[in-house]
């Protein structure tokens, strides 16, 4: 008896650490959502290209992640507040573009009006994940 409360508490203990992890990523993102427009393979062996229609509601953030490939993106409504480690903070306006490299963490923040909507592509391995959330 006491060794099956033992093993109840281990696997309840286990649950909520799973439980503390995965919330902080999926309650960081608010408001934001992402259409495939496009996704095809491109010539460069092993590579393909996705675009996508991202909008973030008033108030709206990402959460901070990173992609595995080049993302690049321009603004089409709406401002966005953008934080990338190691630079310093941008805000990007309708016409804006914006680069950011394979693994460099960021995070996009709508603190503006109207909801931001942006044309964003991305150039990546194949079966490599689009987003990888990170978790503090």
């Amino acid at each position: 008896m006491t060794q099956q409360i033992s093993t109840i508490r281990a696997i309840a203990a286990m649950l909520a650490a799973c439980l503390i992890v995965v919330a902080p990523s999926s309650a960081q993102q608010l408001g934001l959502e992402r259409t495939v427009l496009l996704q095809r393979d491109l010539p460069i062996p092993g590579y393909e290209v996705i675009q996508v229609l991202a909008t973030i509601a008033v108030g709206g953030r990402e959460g901070r992640h990173s992609h595995a490939g080049t993302l690049v993106g321009y603004i089409l409504q709406g401002e966005l507040t953008l934080e990338t480690e190691g630079q310093p903070t941008k805000i990007l306006k309708v016409g804006d573009s914006a680069l950011i490299e394979p693994g460099r963490v960021h995070e996009g923040i709508n603190k503006g009006s109207v909801p931001m909507k942006a044309l964003v592509t991305f150039v990546i391995k194949k079966g490599k994940p689009l987003t990888t959330p990170v978790v503090l």
